[in-house]
């Protein structure tokens, strides 16, 4: 947390200096040529929603860079300038990004409005400590840990459409001349992900096992709550949890008495504990994506969010032996 304050003051300075080298007054949109609504989001699912609410009159950008683990991601000062530039900045919750209310604290610009994504979200506990084998003076990630509760809300559709509707409410308090498109683009969006729901809900009703096993941190417990699946990780919320030898020989044989024929790992995660216990199991590994962020391809061909877990179901379709609808 002191960290995070000494970042604050140096942003501060280096915003002085930039004001005073460019000439630029508080308020202005960073860039003569581009008059849109600036608007600057941490994670990719905040990404993605922001932009089709956005269409084409605001420009959308992250703060997270593609390929970066986000659980350990903290702003840098060239970063708190971006945001104290734009008009509207969003972050997931602050479970995901605990820096978040300091950084705004700091950057006090009377002309940015910021939206928490999950403000209308009902969270799920995080999972317990005894759970996922976790030693007292172990390995924890300040990030999460300690916060009680899972962040990663994006998973659940539905949860993901209230996300949509307070990035909506940004958008129109920051720009009411478009508010009409806005609503449009959202209703859209909303639309989409109700279709999504509908597929993962009649695709994972029909499955010869409801286990989704994961040999990796915490990140599909919403998802597995909303479909029914009974859901177990290696680890715990955070992605440098660091399981203990019980809790991999525990995952072990819930492969084993389960039924399944894979264990899944995470995309751009290191899946090398995930394939050491396939192989002491006799079972395959398939890939699910958290979309926390993308992979420098992925971005650079546009994948969205609806992309990214099209994808999910047909890896959920395989390793839990669905029937074809």
């Amino acid at each position: 947390m002191n960290n995070i304050r000494r970042l604050i003051s140096l942003c501060t300075v280096i915003c002085c200096a930039v004001t005073l080298l460019t000439g630029c007054k508080k308020g202005e949109e960073p860039s003569a040529a581009d008059s849109r609504l600036q608007v600057v989001t941490t994670l990719f699912p905040l990404y993605d929603f922001a932009r089709a609410v956005a269409g084409k009159a605001a420009r959308v950008t992250m703060l997270l860079p593609p390929g970066v683990e986000p659980h350990t991601f903290e702003p840098k000062p060239e970063d708190m300038i971006r945001i104290s530039r734009a008009g509207l900045f969003i972050y997931t919750n602050r479970y995901m990004e605990p820096w978040a209310d300091n950084i705004i604290t700091g950057i006090n610009s009377k002309g940015l409005r910021v939206v928490n994504a999950g403000q209308r979200v009902t969270y799920l506990p995080g999972i317990p400590e005894e759970e996922h084998g976790q030693k007292e003076g172990g390995k924890h990630n300040h990030h999460h840990e300690d916060s009680g509760m899972d962040p990663h809300i994006w998973l659940d559709f539905a949860k993901a459409s209230q996300m949509v509707e307070s990035i909506l409410d940004g958008f129109i308090a920051a720009d009411p001349r478009n508010a009409v498109m806005y609503r449009q683009n959202a209703e859209s969006l909303k639309k989409e992900l109700a279709e999504l729901d509908e597929r993962y809900r009649k695709t994972l009703s029909s499955c010869e096992t409801n286990t989704l096993l994961h040999g990796g941190h915490y990140t599909f417990g919403y998802l597995a709550r909303r479909y029914g699946l009974t859901y177990h990780a290696l680890s715990g919320i955070s992605s440098d949890s660091e399981p203990s030898a019980e809790r991999m020989a525990l995952l072990v044989r819930e492969i084993k008495t389960s039924g399944s024929t894979h264990l899944f790992a995470e995309e751009l995660l290191s899946p090398r504990l995930t394939e050491t216990l396939a192989q002491e199991a006799n079972v395959g590994v398939l890939m699910l994506h958290g979309a926390h962020n993308l992979s420098r391809e992925d971005f650079g061909r546009n994948v969205t969010f609806i992309d990214l877990m099209e994808r999910n179901l047909s890896q959920l379709q395989k390793g839990l032996q669905c029937r074809e609808q």
